[in-house]
């Protein structure tokens, strides 16, 4: 077990960092184009809004993934090579994310472009899914977790796996509408966490 404990420490930390690589690497998606021989103006900031708005969608799904990926090996006391493969393609995806942003943020209203990043949000949600589909059955893999915080992490999961299909699908046909699904996946996770926060906290005092 001390062994495994190392392996899922390391796990952490290398995943840890390539996150913090990628989220680092959105900033350089960032570019103002200014005709040669004039001075910025506010319309050239103004004119790069698509890829502020990649920049910051981005951002905060990053950080979101980050912060379920924390909470799931808060939980995780043991790994093996399932968890790890899945962990490598989920990072796969992370450091992938900053290209298909920039790409989003160049050609904004283009259906590949938006179509490569609601692919790439999709594959993420996938294999993080799997990391939490393969552990919650096997007791050996979790500390003391309540079945009602398993449940909730299944369902927010699956929440995020529609909402990335349903962003891909629509992507085909209206891009941005798409890019407004994946923007509405941030506050459906925190509504969720409420819902299940109130459901908590219910029966916690039926039991009393």
């Amino acid at each position: 077990m001390k062994e495994k404990n190392l392996d899922l420490e390391r796990l952490v930390f290398f995943s840890d960092a390539i996150v913090a690589i990628a989220i680092t690497l959105l900033v350089f998606g960032l570019k103002i184009e200014v005709t040669p021989g004039k001075d910025i103006a506010f319309a050239d900031i103004w004119a790069a809004w698509p890829k502020f708005f990649s920049f910051f969608l981005s951002f905060f799904i990053i950080a979101v993934f980050w912060k379920i990926h924390h909470e799931f090996f808060h939980y995780i006391k043991a790994i093996n090579n399932v968890v790890l493969w899945n962990n490598i393609f989920w990072l796969l995806f992370i450091i992938l994310l900053p290209f298909t942003t920039s790409l989003m943020g160049t050609y904004f209203f283009k259906t590949p472009a938006i179509a490569a990043y609601c692919f790439n949000i999709l594959m993420i949600t996938l294999f993080q899914n799997n990391i939490w589909d393969y552990v919650a059955i096997r007791p050996d893999f979790l500390h003391d977790i309540s079945e009602a915080t398993i449940i909730f992490y299944r369902r927010a999961c699956n929440v995020a796996m529609i909402n990335a299909l349903i962003a891909l699908a629509v992507s085909f046909f209206y891009p941005l509408a798409a890019f407004m699904i994946l923007l509405a996946r941030l506050p459906m996770i925190l509504l969720t966490r409420q819902i299940f926060g109130r459901i908590k906290d219910e029966r916690l005092n039926e039991k009393k």
